[in-house]
């Protein structure tokens, strides 16, 4: 039975209307460049584990974007207000985000570490990569959370231009790492 979470994408000969004898895998391939969005929660690190058992031998890029936001306040239309960004949290945002990334990579994993709003974020840096994937582990939000913010799962779906995997968090393991 094929893997139901292993997808695959086509090679634009499918519109061929002649019927011929198809070679093993023609037609389609598994994705090669992976773009996994990583925050570092337990729904990320479990969306990691998942591409990387799911999809053996793809590249994978790990993305992870420190998020500006937080030298803001938010509004009460659902904005945010600047506070006066300090360069010092930042700076320490950053180190301390590039040494976690860096421990999460196995092997020939890239990373890539990026500053500012998350979901831009990583759509830029898949497009510039070349992924034909883009992983992200999806958090549980209260009404009003969603309400304000958003979902960044649903905003990457509904505006990358590759196909998006969102993985859920199996109930009972939030606290794993």
């Amino acid at each position: 039975m094929p893997d139901p979470l292993i997808f695959t994408a086509g090679t634009g000969t499918e519109a061929n209307p002649e019927p011929t004898e198809p070679a093993p895998d023609a037609g389609s391939r598994p994705f090669q460049r992976i773009a996994v969005g990583i925050d570092f929660s337990p729904a990320s690190l479990h969306a990691l584990d998942v591409t990387r058992t799911r999809f053996p031998g793809a590249r994978l890029r790990l993305l992870h974007v420190t998020d500006a936001r937080v030298a803001t306040t938010p509004d009460l239309g659902g904005g945010v207000i600047p506070t006066g960004p300090s360069s010092a949290l930042l700076q320490t945002l950053e180190t301390t985000d590039a040494d976690r990334l860096a421990q999460l990579a196995q092997g020939s994993e890239e990373t890539e570490l990026l500053v500012g709003d998350p979901v831009t974020g990583i759509l830029d840096a898949a497009e510039r990569w070349g992924a034909e994937l883009i992983v992200v582990g999806t958090h549980a939000q209260g009404a009003i959370e969603h309400f304000l913010l958003g979902s960044s799962a649903e905003k990457l779906i509904s505006r990358s231009s590759v196909p998006v995997l969102t993985v859920r968090l199996p109930r009972g393991q939030a606290t794993r790492r």
